[in-house]
């Protein structure tokens, strides 16, 4: 057994006795239950959407932004795709019919379309998540009436995508110099999800263009310090090694990073494997931001934001080891996550009510990759 899982295997007794008696099928039921309570929306139930520190302009002041909506719904529609006991939940298809309505109805709207407005647009989050849902609806064939309109969207949202690529440094951020610069750094934990969803587009037969793939792993490339750590934001020139940079400032896109390469076969087991590491052994720093409010703040610019993203995609993560290390670190994530839950059974690291769906969504989408097929990797031409 290789050094750094036998490091983390002693680090503890975590679990409480009476939640770990719980089954992973146990608390996916739960999560299901209160995800299909917290559904919402004005006239029909029809969303889950994220929110956050920010806000938009609308005709009643300042709101959710559609890229927020967007991509919470379709996070918490993936949870719900996946989650066990389907066949015998009459509830959760016509739920989920409704959140695919939702997201195809907001995908016309201009302020989800390709282009960057201002400074800050987080319209690529809505877009990224969208294209990961229908992509998974439409694998399970559960599009239902809604499937041609999916078999629209999906070339439509990778055509967006492709569009906003920063493409003098590849990749994608949502925070720009105003006016939407070409030449900021792409923000690596973006970058990473937006490069697994066009790989999964690719893996269903939707043409990407290779170019844009390849610009965005050269930035992922470039991002990575020797330590292991990712820079928030793409630029080599400007390494540091401190606060964002510094191996406990960087663990919640460390594991997303490393598994996106290795998923593009240009990664390494060994670094994915101290990825985890590094994410268990600094845990702590994590957890000192969760449910605070500020965003980029303390020793390391953490923000709340990053907790359960990193739990989902740390599961990711170690399912991409070899078979043999996986259990121990399933184990230890669990633990985890238990530690962590809420009152109210789900999990939420913001200081809004809301986000509780974003959460929960997340844990559940982290118990879940064991039972899940190998997200999909590139193709790149002539393989």
């Amino acid at each position: 057994m290789p050094r750094p899982i036998l490091l983390l295997l002693s680090a503890s007794c975590l679990a409480l006795p009476l939640l770990a008696q719980q089954s992973d099928d146990d608390l996916l039921v739960r999560g299901t239950a209160l995800l299909l309570d917290w559904q919402e929306g004005q006239e029909l139930a029809e969303e889950w959407p994220y929110e956050g520190v920010y806000r938009e302009r609308g005709p009643e002041g300042r709101v959710i932004p559609p890229g927020y909506r967007v991509g919470g719904t379709s996070i918490v529609g993936l949870a719900l795709l996946d989650a066990p006991g389907w066949d015998d939940d009459s509830l959760r298809g016509p739920a989920l019919q409704r959140a695919l309505a939702f997201v195809l109805g907001q995908l016309e709207l201009p302020a989800l379309g390709a282009g960057f407005n201002g400074s800050y647009d987080v319209r690529g989050w809505g877009q990224i998540y969208a294209l990961l849902f229908l992509l998974r609806t439409r694998a399970l064939e559960r599009c239902g009436p809604q499937l041609e309109a999916v078999e629209g969207a999906i070339p439509e949202l990778v055509a967006r995508l492709q569009a906003t690529e920063i493409v003098e440094s590849g990749g994608w951020n949502y925070s720009r110099r105003r006016g939407g610069d070409q030449a900021a750094p792409a923000a690596t934990f973006m970058t990473a999800p937006a490069l697994q969803a066009l790989f999964a587009a690719q893996q269903q037969g939707f043409e990407v263009e290779a170019r844009v793939v390849e610009r965005a792993l050269a930035s992922l490339r470039a991002a990575r310090l020797e330590t292991g750590a990712f820079q928030y934001g793409s630029a080599p020139e400007r390494q540091t090694g401190e606060g964002f940079e510094a191996v406990p400032g960087a663990i919640a896109r460390m594991p997303v990073c490393e598994a996106t390469l290795l998923l593009a076969g240009e990664g390494d087991v060994d670094a994915l494997r101290a990825a985890l590491a590094g994410f268990f052994e600094h845990w702590e720093e994590l957890e000192k931001r969760r449910a605070l409010s500020g965003t980029h703040e303390g020793a390391y610019m953490i923000a709340p934001y990053y907790f359960f993203f990193a739990h989902w995609y740390a599961a990711q993560a170690i399912e991409l080891l070899p078979a043999e290390e996986r259990e121990p670190l399933r184990e230890q994530l669990r633990a985890r996550i238990l530690e962590v839950r809420g009152e109210d059974e789900g999990w939420n690291d913001r200081v809004f009510e809301r986000s509780r769906s974003f959460g929960t969504a997340c844990v559940m989408l982290a118990l879940l990759q064991p039972r899940l097929d190998p997200p999909a990797g590139w193709q790149a031409e002539g393989d």
